[in-house]
């Protein structure tokens, strides 16, 4: 066979070959496409296709296709699974939900068909991601110059990566906003907008297989605690929402460097004051629901009349935020009811569950003596290891399996409406107090007549509205959870107790699922807010539902706070004693500053918004700050605040820290 007259050496296909896989997944992923990652994410290609170079060049030809032809495939199917995960989540899979079960939990009930449609979607991505392999696996590969080197030559190759490695990661190591990403506090996410998924796969196997320890220094602070929230009347002085806890005696004892390390950072945190409102709802019950894709665009006085009763007659919070984390709905679920950010990399609450929760609602409620405590999903009650994380908050689960069954029928996704009704003479039997937390199923993704039940079964009452039909199904379905309420509500008439309970409803992520329509990614929410969604900050936009019945004039909150913030905040509502120190989140009633934090670490605060991709702050009032330096001081101090956040909370769950300060 004549050789061709071009061709090009594997030390330049082999990374050509990455760098335009990273590209297909940078542009399918839909994520921000220019930044610096541009940059670093070559070098990084760089280095794996140079070591594949070197590798194969120790082979003979036919060899070294066999095994570059094996080893693209492999990673194109890494490359074609992160996409069709991001598809379905609007998130990177991480390792820790293979080994976790993640994967199957995709052909459970409804939510195969949902997983097909993604894969089915994705087949363009597939053929252009095979295209490596393809090249080095047929007779194109007449065109790559595989060649045999001597060892020495091959291990120059070799040692050119693992300098362009060790330089890049030291030049990450020198830019804050990179570095963290690396070291401080691993999110796939993050790394994967700025260092590609090659990279991130090291990073993820480092930091969440082998658990090896990340720099965990604490970071200066700017404190937020000086900005006022709701204003206190004179001359009443308020305590703190603290504990009897001797931090001095645990630091002289401790010699483990992480303890010691957090024992230090929470005993100088300044806590939350007490406030007007605490003790508002002592001795009253609670019903605390996570609603599956809600937001306030749900919410209409004709469509949803029970949902808008609440949002108009209870506390309002107009500057509330729900963050999406890296394990969608669980780490929503786990934010909402432990207080703390998620860790990246694990699934949070399935890790929590073998850890001392004192904090959580359901042990809470315990604590007090209140014996009728449950917790119900209508979907499996084995997804995301509820059957462990839920009963250590100290609720009596039911789920699809252990008995929500009786009286959920088993379609996809199922009804709120039959689960609420067949649960409440659970808790309400009795006559005694109660506490009861809900996590919903009925706003689940898909978005279509066909795909979802719910929205099949109340398509009637929005068939005639003016929108598109993933709106129509969108709205449909979340009629289901108004009808849910409803009928909470005249239970709790019938029983008496309607205006001694509190009820509570956030979402657990904002309905990513509105992006699956064809066309442009975000059309939907275009058409349902009148303008294009912006992306960073806009899209996290939600509502917390806080509502008693016997509750008057509930006040307006218009500080910024989210999710993390909600236990806190009912905490001191309900008058339960606590340590404000030790959750990420803060009561949103009390004087402390408003401090919003997302999964990329932007942030909002009462002064401000920082754009973590492009490392801008855009303050509320011009004038906040005497000079650009003094903004310059004030955003990194917050940037120290949100990145200490990060690092304690995912120690509070590595360390049982809790066990270890009342256990």
């Amino acid at each position: 066979m004549e050789k061709p007259k071009f061709m090009l050496s594997t030390a330049v296909f082999f990374p050509l070959s990455v760098i335009y896989m990273e590209i297909l997944l940078r542009i399918f992923s839909g994520e921000v496409f220019f930044n610096i990652g541009l940059l670093i994410i070559p070098v990084f290609s760089c280095v794996f296709g140079l070591g594949l170079h070197a590798v194969c060049s120790l082979m003979g030809r036919k060899a070294a296709r066999i095994v570059s032809g094996v080893v693209f495939a492999l990673i194109g199917v890494v490359y074609m699974t992160q996409i069709i995960y991001y598809e379905f989540f609007n998130n990177y899979m991480i390792l820790y939900s293979i080994t976790a079960g993640g994967a199957g939990q995709l052909t459970e009930n409804g939510i195969i068909w949902e997983t097909i449609k993604a894969i089915l979607k994705a087949t363009p991505i597939v053929l252009l991601m095979s295209a490596p392999s393809v090249i080095v696996l047929t007779p194109l590969a007449k065109f790559i110059g595989f060649k045999k080197y001597k060892i020495y030559k091959s291990a120059i190759y070799m040692g050119v990566a693992v300098l362009l490695h060790i330089i890049m990661a030291l030049v990450i190591a020198l830019v804050p906003s990179l570095s963290v990403i690396q070291s401080g506090a691993f999110n796939a996410n993050s790394s994967m907008t700025y260092f590609g998924l090659l990279r991130t796969e090291a990073l993820d196997i480092k930091y969440n297989l082998f658990e090896i320890e990340q720099n965990m220094e604490i970071e200066e602070e700017t404190p937020l605690d000086e900005n006022e929230g709701i204003k206190e009347p004179e001359p009443v002085v308020y305590s703190p929402n603290v504990m009897n806890i001797d931090f001095d005696a645990l630091k002289e004892s401790e010699t483990d460097k992480s303890l010691i390390l957090m024992n230090e950072y929470f005993s100088e945190r300044t806590p939350t004051l007490k406030n007007e409102y605490t003790g508002m709802y002592k001795g009253y019950n609670l019903v605390s629901v996570v609603a599956e894709g809600f937001s306030p665009y749900a919410i209409d006085p004709v469509l949803t009349p029970t949902l808008y009763k609440m949002q108009q007659e209870g506390f309002k919070f107009n500057n509330y935020y729900t963050p999406i984390w890296g394990v969608s709905t669980s780490d929503g679920e786990y934010s909402v009811c432990t207080g703390l950010i998620p860790k990246a990399g694990v699934w949070s609450f399935y890790r929590s569950s073998e850890n001392y929760m004192p904090f959580c609602l359901g042990n809470m409620f315990g604590s007090i003596g209140v014996d009728e405590i449950y917790a119900y999903h209508n979907n499996t009650h084995t997804y995301y290891r509820r059957h462990l994380s839920h009963p250590n908050m100290g609720y009596n689960y039911k789920g699809m399996g252990t008995g929500v069954e009786k009286y959920v029928k088993n379609v996809w996704p199922q009804s709120d409406l039959e689960m609420v009704s067949g649960s409440t003479k659970d808790y309400l039997a009795s006559g005694k107090p109660f506490h009861a937390y809900y996590m919903t199923v009925s706003g689940h993704l898909e978005y279509s007549r066909i795909g979802n039940s719910m929205s099949a079964k109340n398509w009637s009452l929005v068939k005639d509205l003016d929108c598109s039909n993933t709106l129509k199904a969108y709205y449909a379905c979340n009629i289901e959870l108004d009808r849910a309420m409803e009928k909470l509500l005249i239970d709790l008439n019938e029983a008496g107790v309607a205006d001694k309970t509190v009820i509570s409803i956030t979402p657990d992520h904002y309905p990513y699922g509105l992006e699956k329509d064809e066309g442009e990614k975000y059309e939907v929410w275009t058409e349902m807010l009148g303008h294009k969604v912006e992306t960073t900050f806009e899209l996290y936009e939600s509502c917390w539902l806080l509502y008693c019945p016997s509750t008057k004039d509930a006040p307006a909150i218009d500080k910024p706070c989210y999710s993390i913030d909600i236990l806190p905040t009912l905490l001191n509502l309900f008058g339960f004693e606590y340590d404000s120190r030790l959750l990420m989140g803060s009561d949103v009633l009390s004087t402390s500053g408003g401090l919003v934090i997302f999964n990329d670490r932007s942030f909002i605060t009462d002064l401000g918004k920082y754009n973590s991709k492009t490392g801008e702050f855009t303050p509320f009032d011009q004038n906040s700050f005497s000079s650009k330096e003094e903004q310059k001081e004030y955003v990194e101090g917050v940037r120290g605040v949100v990145n200490n956040k990060f690092k304690m909370s995912k120690k509070v769950l590595e360390e049982d820290y809790y066990r270890y300060l009342f256990k």
